[in-house]
């Protein structure tokens, strides 16, 4: 893939998820501002955390870790992809069916080992019936992974982007309905999330056929293709179950302070706003695209298309992760801050946000970094990497949580992700220069970094002239849009003044 169809294809992707996001925060306004932290929204976001978790844990993260290298090999060579790809699907439908049936009987169990602190509480009886209502999402959402990595492999990628934008169209619609009926909100949010998730996959399927590629159930058989993709899958896998558990450690600990859990998740979906924008969209892009280059043995085309990755990414990110940390109470202010959602909670929220800013590049780069390692079907090594990271995450975050609380989650978070990017970075060195930014991307960094820093500078004193606005309920929306557009401007000034990026670059790559 030519670097210039590595941006068009980044962008396809990019823009979806934007949408999605998007739509998804305005699902977490409505969320915060119905619900309210407290009781039904951390039962929410304990029960809808379980199905998520196993999601990333066997499609998203582990399955098309290793289904996607293998299929684009195949698809590229000529060896029966679909056959292979029928097989993979067959096998990943019994093994969810499975677990969830396991997950419906001992949800009670699940719930305490996730959110032990609930136990003894409303939340906990209440976290429990949300979760089996939920869990059925699992398996329609990892088969729609399963076509979305197809799509993907084939260059199709609008729809794969696409399918997560009805997950929150109908969210936000079911929650309207009620709320405009006077039912209850958290019963309309909970039920319709495993409806969604069928959508999600008829969409996709739906694509898939329409590119020529009819997959469709059969017999599950074990094969020496199969048990390839099994070896590769299970170190992915475990990789995956350590990312999770970083996360429930952070749930554990929040857990045990009241409304803390629903802090940390509204602090998350800010920062998941430009993760999922740039750092999936690259990471989905610059997989299949490295395994195939690796299979014709293209070194230097593997690491033009790593290092406009890289690029795209960080130029993109780190002014996102400076704004994050410089003005993170008016972004909570505007966006939270009405009906159940008050201002200690914005306070509290807009902490976070800046720990989590922090951690936003490390966040990105891991994505960039590892499709190095699954390209060459090893996900052995971001297995251990993770294992290290983990430790990290869990000795911060219990360890600080006792002298500063909950917040030391999100700084755990933070922490464990760069230390993640540093492993990634030191084992990828075996890999040659194919594995090394080239020099274009070196000279460009900094000049990133210091437009992003000039920006915050601007941002800062733009938010002190204009803190009082931020107090008016019906123009603080005006002065935050105001606050963005004038700190995008002078950090597209600043890059372009110092060499960061060239403007007529990105408008040509539009343009094409």
């Amino acid at each position: 893939m030519k670097p210039i169809r590595l941006l068009s294809s980044v962008l396809t992707v990019g823009v979806w998820t934007l949408l999605s996001r998007v739509l998804g925060f305005v699902r977490d306004v409505i969320i915060a501002n119905l619900l309210g932290p407290g009781v039904l929204m951390d039962a929410y976001v304990a029960a809808f955390r379980l199905p998520n978790m196993f999601r990333r844990f066997f499609a998203e993260g582990a399955f098309n870790a290793a289904f996607v290298p293998m299929f684009s090999k195949r698809l590229e060579a000529g060896e029966d992809p679909i056959g292979f790809a029928r097989l993979a699907m067959s096998g990943l439908a019994v093994i969810l069916l499975i677990l969830t049936a396991l997950a419906m009987i001992f949800m009670p169990a699940l719930v305490w080992a996730t959110a032990e602190g609930f136990y003894g509480d409303e939340r906990f009886d209440i976290t429990v019936e949300f979760g089996r209502i939920t869990f059925p999402y699992i398996l329609f959402i990892s088969l729609a992974a399963l076509f979305s990595g197809v799509l993907n492999a084939a260059n199709r990628f609008a729809a794969a982007a696409a399918a997560p934008v009805l997950l929150n169209v109908m969210l936000v619609t079911a929650m309207s309905v009620a709320w405009w009926c006077g039912e209850a909100v958290a019963e309309a949010l909970i039920w319709t999330i495993p409806f969604a998730g069928l959508a999600q996959l008829a969409l996709v399927w739906y694509a898939a056929d329409r590119a020529g590629m009819r997959i469709r159930p059969t017999r599950p058989r074990w094969t020496p293709e199969m048990a390839q993709l099994v070896r590769i899958a299970i170190p992915a896998a475990l990789a995956g179950g350590v990312m999770q558990v970083n996360l429930l450690v952070g749930q554990l600990v929040a857990s045990n302070y009241e409304k803390a859990v629903s802090w940390l998740y509204a602090a998350d979906r800010l920062y998941q706003l430009p993760l999922g924008v740039v750092g999936i969209a690259v990471g989905i892009v610059l997989l299949p695209d490295l395994s195939r280059r690796l299979k014709v043995d293209d070194q230097t085309g593997a690491r033009e298309a790593l290092s406009r990755a890289g690029e795209i990414s960080l130029a993109l990110t780190i002014p996102s992760a400076v704004a994050l940390m410089v003005i993170p109470l008016p972004l909570v202010s505007t966006l939270f801050e009405r009906g159940a959602f008050g201002t200690d909670d914005t306070a509290a929220t807009a902490t976070a946000v800046a720990i989590y800013g922090l951690g936003l590049p490390a966040f990105v780069l891991q994505k960039i970094l590892q499709p190095l390692f699954f390209a060459r079907e090893d996900t052995r090594s971001p297995f251990r990497y993770a294992v290290v990271a983990m430790v990290i995450n869990a000795v911060v975050a219990i360890g600080l949580s006792y002298a500063i609380g909950w917040i030391a989650a999100a700084i755990a978070t933070t922490v464990a992700g760069w230390v993640m990017v540093w492993l990634l970075l030191r084992g990828a060195r075996g890999f040659g220069d194919v594995a090394r930014f080239d020099a274009r991307f070196k000279q460009r960094l900094w000049r990133i970094i210091l437009a992003s820093v000039l920006m915050g500078v601007v941002l800062w004193v733009l938010w002190m002239l204009m803190g009082p606005f931020f107090g008016i309920p019906g123009i603080r929306w005006i002065a935050l849009i105001v606050l963005i557009v004038l700190g995008s401007l002078s950090y597209f000034g600043f890059g372009q003044l110092i060499g960061a990026f060239r403007m007529s670059e990105l408008r040509g790559s539009l343009r094409r």
